[in-house]
């Protein structure tokens, strides 16, 4: 049911909506164990969230959790999805569902900075992982690297990282 929530309040995106649910309301995860398994999803080919449904719903039911988590966040926003897409053909060139789609991107992106500060706070202690994020922000946000040119450099660069860091504290 959380993740047909997701599914159901994701519009136009459910990553805003993942993190709140699974960590603050449903406190199925802390945040560190939900940045650990977020970061787990992303690098695994396939949508984050999709993977994280799949991941979150093995660990606590296990192959038919995996299911079950996947079909409630595919199948509800599957069926908007085909009804909202009718829709735009018939009154997509309106001016007021142009306004209105302006509007929710926006408040999607509000929505992904406020997620991104929250995490960032629950690392605010463990420089390594600040040091990692900083990195994934740079290679993407600010020098426009692909998604896979980015993963080709920082995976291995944390994992060098954390494994170095982890050497001196033996």
């Amino acid at each position: 049911m959380a993740f047909f929530k997701i599914g159901v309040c994701g519009f136009g995106g459910v990553a805003g909506w993942v993190r709140p649910i699974l960590v603050e309301e449903r406190d199925w995860l802390s945040d560190r164990e939900f940045a650990e398994l977020h970061g787990a999803a992303s690098v695994i080919p396939g949508a984050n969230t999709v993977n994280l449904a799949v991941m979150l719903g093995d660990r606590f039911q296990g192959p038919a959790g995996s299911i079950a988590a996947l079909c409630g966040l595919l199948l509800a926003p599957l069926a908007i999805l085909i009804a909202l897409a009718s829709l735009f053909e018939h009154f997509g060139d309106l001016a007021a569902v142009k306004g209105a789609l302006s509007g929710a991107a926006a408040a999607t992106a509000g929505l992904v900075v406020g997620n991104a500060y929250k995490l960032l706070r629950a690392l605010k202690s463990d420089i390594l992982a600040l040091a990692v994020a900083g990195a994934t922000f740079a290679s993407a946000g600010l020098l426009h690297l692909s998604l896979l040119t980015t993963l080709l450099l920082v995976v291995p660069g944390s994992l060098a990282l954390f494994a170095a860091a982890r050497r001196r504290r033996r």
